[in-house]
Order: structure tokens, then sequence, then C-alpha cells
């Protein structure tokens, strides 16, 4: 784990009580990915500057300044896989977050944490997904913005995959307040109907994630499949004829059955299929045309 200019075991750190991260979640959050390519030897880290400036831009949008550089922790990222001689995929979290100078939950404090450290954990999500419309509405962009990556904003996807769980669901999908479908607890959702691929756009209350930007891509260039921003009811997604859920820790993932009604033929579709195996291919740095987004560590 990086914290403070060092790099340290994260069992001999620790963090005061009065810290207003733990005490008001003033802070921020990204999520990366490296991907083992067992054939290469080589460990991929997925888009890392990508996800690096997005978490710039959440810490300048919550007045929660990042102390380095893209380039510095793009660096210290690599520094810390390679101190780790990681060969297996691994996720990689950076998050930013206030100090203990004062008990009121302000953002003014000038001086911020910065830890980056790794999960080794496999993700474990079924190949197929059954989710249900959360009762919890979407934070909105005048409240806490979901278009950064706050670390608040998380007890909103917590209450929301909680109910979803003990309803017997796999996930939930969040509507905002005026009734249209935003996205999953972590992800972000596309539709397929009638030869067209739709996806919320950033106005309704939507993360700008880099897998929904890397399936974008693979929609109109490797699939010719059009692709159109726009909001959607609930009623859409009950009548698509394919649904899946996109993000960094689940990467691409069909949803068979939303609020118990059937999703096109109940099993994965062929354009998610199709996303999915393309998708796999570039995180491995096996599609030579996306080697750019494919850093090898070793």
């Amino acid at each position: 784990m990086f914290d403070r200019d060092r790099f340290v075991d994260e069992r001999y750190l620790s963090v005061s009580v009065k810290n207003k991260g733990l005490n008001y979640g003033l802070g921020c959050i990204d999520g990366i990915r490296a991907f083992w390519n067992e054939q290469k030897n080589q460990l991929f880290i997925f888009r890392l500057e990508d996800h690096l400036k997005r978490f710039h831009g959440s810490g300048k949008s919550l007045f929660i300044s990042i102390p380095y550089s893209v380039k510095q922790l793009s660096s210290i990222t690599k520094q810390l896989l390679l101190l780790n001689r990681v060969t297996q995929d691994v996720y990689i979290r950076p998050i930013c977050f206030k100090g203990a100078n004062t008990l009121r939950p302000d953002i003014n404090d000038p001086f911020n944490h910065l830890a980056i450290y790794t999960d080794l954990t496999e993700y474990e999500a079924k190949p197929f997904l059954k989710v249900c419309i959360s009762s919890w509405t979407r934070i909105g962009s005048n409240m806490i913005p979901p278009q950064a990556k706050p670390s608040a904003g998380y007890m909103n996807s917590a209450l929301a995959i909680n109910e979803a769980v003990m309803n017997g669901y796999d996930e939930a999908l969040f509507l905002t307040k005026e009734g249209n479908v935003s996205e999953g607890s972590a992800e972000n959702i596309f539709i397929v109907r009638g030869g067209m691929v739709l996806t919320p756009p950033l106005s309704d209350d939507i993360l700008p994630g880099i897998t929904r930007d890397t399936v974008a891509k693979i929609l109109n260039k490797e699939l010719n499949i059009p692709i159109l921003e726009q909001s959607m009811t609930r009623v859409e997604l009950y009548e698509a004829d394919e649904v899946f859920l996109t993000g960094t820790a689940i990467g691409i993932k069909p949803v068979v059955e939303i609020d118990r009604r059937v999703i096109g033929k109940g099993k994965i579709g062929s354009v998610t299929s199709k996303v999915q195996q393309i998708y796999n291919q570039i995180v491995r740095g096996e599609m030579p045309f996306y080697r750019n987004y494919c850093y090898p560590l070793y």
C-alpha cells in the first residue's frame, strides 16, 4: 500500500477516529483493474491514466485536491504492483480524503490524505444477474454528484444493494427522482432493442464509466451497432431484447431478469456475448488496435 510518500504494509496503518473521511465520507475514490495474461506472462493495467484523470476530476469537483499528478500516480501504481509481484488479476483503489484538524464537516481543510492499495480477491460474480428496481432513488447532481466518485455517495449504493440481496436479487438498479433509469449500484447499464443499443445520458445521474466508454467503442468500431444516449423508463427495461451492466469490477455482465420479468430469452444475448468476448480480449492485451489502453507492467 502507498501512503504518505512511502510504501507500507497495510497492517501497520491507522486512521484517527476524528478523520473526516471516516466520519463524514469527505473523500473521493477510483477503481482500476489490471489483468494477467498467462500466455504472454504479462500483467496489463487497463486504461490507467484515464482512471487517474477521472480521479483528479473527482477531486476538483469536490474541493479535494489530489496531492500528486496523474504521471506521479501512474508511476506509484506501477511501483506498488511491482513490489507485490502481482501475477493475477488485481483491483487497484486510489483514495483521497480529508484529515482530522476540526470536527466540522467542512472541506476547507487544505491537507488531504492519499493512499493506493490493491485487492487480489477475485470478483466472483454470477455469469448472469437477476436484478430489481431499487426503492432507493439515485443521488442527484445537486445532492452528491454521481458524475464524480465521492466516498459519501456509496451509502446510496450500499442501501440499494443490501435491499436487493435481502429480497433475493443479485443487484439493484436505480431510478432518478424523475423516474428515469439511471444505473446499478456500481455499474452503468445498456439495453439492446430492435438492433440498437441505448444507455442513459450523464444527466440521468450516472458515473461516466470508463468501461462504459470502452463498450461504446466496441459497439461502434467492432460491431457496427449504433448506440444512443437517451433517457428511458423502467418499462423499456422490461421490454428490452437484452440488458447488460458494465463496470471496472464486473466487466460486462448480462441481466436475464428484472423485477421477476424475464429479459429476452432469459439467457445471455448475442450482442452482450460479442461485447463481452471482445472486451475480455482487449483488457488482456490481445487486440493490437487497443494496446494503448493496456500498460504492460513487466
